[in-house]
């Protein structure tokens, strides 16, 4: 196990470089800059498409805007937010908060552009099903030259789609919260119990396919975002008096890196130890909000809709919901109670330890609800991103045999320790980024071209 957590660590450093933090957040803001600005220009125009004002059930596609992009968020929305921030703080301190707030706002043009060409460039399976994502977009608007790309997207993607960490997290949660203070031993048998569970549970959704999916999580992650955003609210107006001192913390620690853990990366980047922030806060963000890595876009590749550009700005708001607002709330909560700095714990743990400390008895259970439900709703899109990526591959008519794979990664993640689990799925995001970002680079233009056109095309309507 040792070996197989040094190797995991290994993997993720050499994937996150400097030229993949160039491609990501420089890539993001080449989007922002040749779009002039478009996700801010036009977010209440995106808010009006969401509400369904322009939807038309005639339109091609499988699922309404607000399915595809609740799909979309079950899948950013949950350990990428409770643990993964948790992560980012325990590791890097509060200045890692910043640089997932930088990769969140530069990834809304990232998210607007790669799901726009999910729609622009739709292809067809080999059942003659028209579908979209990165792997789609990539041969069918660069061309079979290009397919290499949209392999090596799709091998990464069957891989990253593994729900290794939303398990594993969840099953600490469950021990912690549940078990240990009951009195209940953790064991080897214990973590395969509640692997068996999440087996049975996944296995009823998932082979019902996206409908079921995307329905059932249409209905799970928005009365959790409120549940959840109610419980941190409560936490910060406990601890009102200390909210204002840590938003001016997040802003300064962000360029002095006070509080991070030695030995994370620091020889290995350029600018020392700010730069091991920098890089910790946009891998995390990635994390949260999937922006550049290429998941999004095959949820959102599904919607009823002719116009691309209208589910690009839909697509463009997860990175608002799911790390401007959930991860701020989710980071202020542990900061505000003081466990970052209390407590050896990070990942979900961590997260129990403030919603403890400022709701005694209640709090930690309701956090469990939370976790709970952004867990199964994350197994669930992951699961259909996964098949989606084998059909590419071997045909749709064996997409099948993934789910296969994917039960097994379950009881694998809740026998694992959590830091090989996250440095593998940071390191397979990494490998999926470099073809989705590449693609979109190089087509960037072709959408600026059919924003022109969606405008002219918006005016007129409104002419009439």
């Amino acid at each position: 196990m040792e070996q197989l957590k040094t190797i995991s660590e290994q993997f993720s450093s050499l994937a996150w470089g400097i030229p993949l933090l160039v491609l990501l957040i420089g890539g993001g803001l080449y989007l922002l800059l040749v779009s002039k600005f478009l996700p801010f220009r036009f977010f209440g125009h995106a808010i009006q498409v969401l509400r369904g004002k322009y939807d038309n059930p005639n339109d091609l596609g499988e699922i309404s805007h607000f399915k595809a992009l609740t799909t979309a968020l079950s899948s950013t929305i949950g350990m990428g937010n409770i643990a993964g921030v948790a992560l980012a703080i325990s590791v890097g301190g509060p200045g890692a908060m910043f640089w997932m707030w930088i990769s969140a706002i530069v990834g809304m043009s990232t998210k607007f552009f790669t799901s726009t060409l999910a729609i622009m460039y739709r292809g067809k399976d080999s059942n003659g099903d028209l579908q979209g994502g990165p792997m789609y977009f990539i041969t069918e608007g660069l061309g079979k030259n290009w397919k290499f790309l949209a392999i090596m997207f799709s091998v990464f993607g069957m891989l990253g789609a593994l729900p290794v960490v939303n398990v594993n997290q969840l099953k600490q949660a469950i021990n912690d919260i549940i078990l240990i203070p009951n009195g209940v031993e953790v064991s080897l048998g214990s973590n395969l119990i509640i692997a068996g569970i999440l087996v049975i549970t996944t296995s009823i959704v998932i082979l019902g396919g996206l409908k079921r999916i995307s329905t059932i999580a249409s209905k799970m992650v928005p009365s959790m975002v409120i549940l959840y955003f109610v419980l941190v609210l409560i936490i910060l107006g406990i601890h009102y008096t200390e909210v204002p001192k840590y938003v001016m913390l997040i802003f300064t620690d962000a360029f002095e890196a006070n509080y991070l853990q030695p030995g994370e990366g620091q020889k290995d980047i350029i600018g020392g130890v700010l730069g091991a922030l920098i890089l910790l806060g946009i891998k995390r963000g990635a994390f949260s909000n999937e922006a550049g890595i290429g998941t999004a876009p095959m949820a959102h590749g599904a919607a009823k809709t002719n116009e691309p550009v209208r589910e690009g700005l839909v697509a463009m708001l997860g990175p608002v919901i799911d790390t401007l607002i959930v991860c701020t709330l989710t980071a202020l909560a542990i900061l505000v109670t003081g466990v970052w700095q209390t407590t050896s714990d990070n990942g979900v743990s961590l997260t129990a330890a403030a919603f403890e400390d400022a709701i005694p008895v209640y709090g930690q259970y309701l956090l469990m609800v939370c976790v709970f439900v952004f867990s199964m709703s994350s197994l669930f899109s992951y699961a259909y991103y996964g098949t989606k990526c084998m059909s590419f591959l071997i045909g749709a008519h064996r997409k099948h045999y993934y789910n296969y794979l994917y039960i097994l990664s379950i009881i694998l993640a809740a026998t694992t320790p959590f830091s090989t689990m996250i440095n593998f799925i940071d390191g397979i995001f990494a490998f999926m980024a470099i073809p989705t970002m590449l693609a979109t680079i190089i087509m960037a233009p072709r959408v600026v071209k059919e924003i022109k056109a969606y405008k002219k095309r918006l005016k007129e309507h409104s002419v009439r």
